[in-house]
């Protein structure tokens, strides 16, 4: 019934760019907040960008990474320029609500990139 679907992933050479989306359904979504992890080959997953009514972007990443959320469309968006081979990960969509401790993910997005 709840379902988040990351798209826009894919092979990209370095000092590219990428825009991944992910649509939400069965969800209120303007009441949530939209998160974006990535899960590197080998390595933990970690939080990169986070969306309410404020934004976070972790801060390794603050310089090429953005986000941005269309309530209309229950949609959020991650834009990432100047990639880089150490951002290859499978990236995944969130959503949470503050008075409810059930987090939402999609299926994930892989990014690879290489030259």
């Amino acid at each position: 019934q709840v379902q988040l679907v990351e798209s826009g992933g894919g092979l990209v050479q370095p000092g590219g760019s990428l825009r991944l989306s992910c649509a939400a359904s069965g969800i209120d979504f303007s009441l949530y907040t939209m998160g974006w992890y990535r899960q590197p080959p080998g390595k933990p997953r970690e939080l990169v960008a986070q969306i309410s009514s404020t934004i976070y972007v972790d801060a390794d990443v603050k310089d090429r990474f953005t986000t941005s959320r269309d309530n209309a469309k229950n949609t959020v968006v991650l834009q990432i320029s100047e990639l880089k081979p150490e951002d290859t990960a499978v990236y995944y969509c969130s959503a949470v609500r503050w008075d409810d401790n059930i987090q939402y993910w999609g299926q994930g997005a892989q990014v690879t990139v290489s030259s």
